[in-house]
């Protein structure tokens, strides 16, 4: 049976939504929806909550089962990347059960409209010759037709050109948006990269109404509205 690991890293200072991730979202502190989420994947051996702050910590071990790790504040900065941070939560929880962790699957507090079929889906992505799983959702906006920008010749054009150009955005290449939601990890690949984007690297597509992520507060009624359109949370066993 493989050790596979559950992190939810949460950072104290939030500028975005100040506050957000202890912040109640219908009732629940938003860090909670994700970890309800994970408990009921059934999929964790381990549910760890890495964070600087021990408001935070204290939040998330109110769910049943999660382990919390205070995380150092030299990976909490607003210059810190965020795959050092879950690299630091799967060797600290390594160090404590005494055993290493097969998969390690990230799931960022700020995109709560996941479901735990698609932590489930994404982890069952994880086959032979695939280092990591990210998840997206189809773009909006495709850079071949109606993503635009200011090129170095100051002149506006789309993003992405094609040969003749593209009439109709059903024409151009389908594109993605990353939806922060849920990231899967092999061991030795987390270990050894910080990069995201690996030969081989796998994705799983996930609606755009369980895609959206926090980064304003325009973004939490947003999320809020939806969370009331979906079926209630989890609750813990």
């Amino acid at each position: 049976m493989k050790n596979i690991i559950c992190t939810v890293c949460a950072r104290g200072g939030s500028k975005g939504v100040p506050g957000k991730n202890t912040r109640l979202m219908h009732g629940i502190p938003l860090i909670q929806h994700t970890l309800r989420q994970a408990a009921a994947s059934g999929i964790f051996t381990t549910i760890v909550a890495s964070s600087d702050s021990e408001a935070i910590l204290d939040c998330a071990a109110e769910v049943p089962g999660v382990r919390t790790l205070l995380r150092p504040a030299s990976l909490a900065s607003d210059t810190a990347g965020k795959v050092p941070a879950i690299r630091h939560a799967m060797l600290a929880i390594e160090e404590r059960l005494g055993a290493p962790c097969d998969i390690t699957v990230d799931l960022d507090v700020t995109s709560p409209l996941r479901s735990p079929d698609d932590i489930r889906a994404a982890v069952a992505l994880l086959q032979d010759g695939v280092p990591n799983v990210l998840t997206a959702m189809h773009s909006r906006r495709s850079p071949y037709f109606n993503l635009i920008e200011r090129h170095p010749d100051g002149q506006i054009r789309t993003a992405k050109a094609l040969p003749g150009g593209v009439l109709r955005r059903q024409d151009a290449p389908p594109c993605y948006d990353m939806n922060a939601s849920i990231y899967v990890w092999r061991r030795d690949v987390l270990a050894a990269e910080d990069r995201l984007f690996l030969p081989g690297t796998a994705l799983h597509l996930m609606p755009e109404e369980r895609s959206w992520d926090i980064d304003s507060e325009m973004d939490w009624h947003v999320v809020e509205l939806l969370m009331s359109l979906q079926p209630p949370a989890p609750r813990p066993a």
